[in-house]
């Protein structure tokens, strides 16, 4: 099991690698295959994209330590899965060789009593948040 990171000497961007990681294996235990991880254009940045049977699922990740800060899926709002659709669509089109249908989902990850929890939320909109 992946080990909790530590409050002191686990700055966000640690925490945030760690927490793609989890993700990516929880995604790949639920039948998902992991096409491309930390994917930047100038439209946005995509944490995960995977496939799932005929469909491209663009995966934002986000990785709480604690449940100080609120649930982590509450950082997710509109204006980031408005800007994870148009980088999804730009992907897309540079890869007209991968399935055209495709979805958002969110994977929010907070750690508890020394192991993380997982959610994943599927097929989300501007609306989520």
């Amino acid at each position: 099991m992946a080990k909790k990171p530590a409050s002191n000497g686990w700055g966000n961007k640690a925490v945030g690698q760690q927490g793609e990681t989890l993700a990516a294996t929880y995604l790949k235990q639920q039948g998902l295959k992991i096409l491309d991880r930390n994917f930047r254009t100038r439209r946005g940045e995509i944490d995960l994209i995977a496939k799932e049977r005929q469909e491209l699922v663009f995966v934002e990740v986000k990785t709480r330590r604690d449940d100080q800060a609120g649930y982590p899926e509450e950082a997710v709002k509109w204006h980031k899965i408005r800007a994870l659709m148009r980088a999804a669509w730009f992907y897309s089109q540079k890869h007209p060789d991968l399935p055209q249908a495709w979805r958002i989902d969110v994977v929010a990850i907070q750690w508890k009593d020394g192991q993380p929890s997982i959610r994943w939320f599927k097929n989300v909109s501007p609306q989520f948040s």
